[in-house]
């Protein structure tokens, strides 16, 4: 079934982070919006019309969002914000020894450290501080994909309320994407939100992830 001008054009903005937050705080020129989604779907001319209509009421649409926004903004004012610096993050192959991977957590958190490990479908991903980093590489030196450090870590200590409203990482996600900042590793544990990034994003982060 062929899809609406209107989905076409809901589809585009939802796509679009960057235009689905300026259109969401009034900052977007509805015809130029028109005449840019007709372009990139290849719409007709006669389609900017439509397009421009259903922009319109997918603001209206965004306008109900308010509530929501509002409620994960009085989340986050009660949130706390942990940072820790000197962070590795290591990516590595499927088949190494979690043996190995055992002892080592437990030498960090005998020294009350930071150690994650995160399984994805054919890589294992570690972030830990850096003065464990060598035991980690020592022992999975032929395995390691990738590897970096002098990374920072942001820990977004939350209410645990956070469990119920739904959207905080994504609007959390927004904040990073909006001021330019890249998400190298994002870990979830109940009330904890962690981000993994550059030590030289760190002062951005900063200003605004002030709530």
């Amino acid at each position: 079934m062929e899809k609406s001008v209107s989905e076409l054009t809901a589809e585009y903005i939802k796509g679009h982070p960057a235009v689905k937050s300026c259109l969401k705080k009034g900052l977007i020129n509805y015809s130029s919006l028109a005449r840019l989604v007709a372009k990139e779907l290849g719409a007709e001319k006669a389609s900017k019309e439509a397009i421009l209509v259903a922009a319109r009421r997918f603001k209206e649409r965004l306008s109900l969002d308010f509530e929501g926004e509002r409620q994960i903004a009085s989340l986050l004012s009660r949130s706390e914000l942990e940072i820790k610096s000197k962070i590795s993050l290591f990516i590595l192959e499927k088949g190494i020894n979690l043996d190995r991977v055992d002892e080592i957590q437990k030498k960090v958190r005998k020294e009350s450290g930071t150690f994650f490990l995160l399984e994805g479908s054919d890589n294992y991903t570690i972030v830990t501080q850096e003065k464990f980093a060598p035991l980690v590489k020592s022992a999975f030196l032929q395995k390691t994909i990738k590897s970096e450090s002098g990374l920072v870590l942001i820990n977004i200590k939350s209410p645990k309320e956070i469990q119920a409203l739904p959207g905080v990482v994504a609007y959390l996600s927004s904040l990073f994407f909006e001021n330019g900042v890249n998400i190298l590793e994002f870990i979830s544990c109940w009330t904890d939100t962690l981000f993994v990034i550059e030590s030289k994003d760190l002062n951005n982060a900063l200003n605004f992830l002030k709530f």
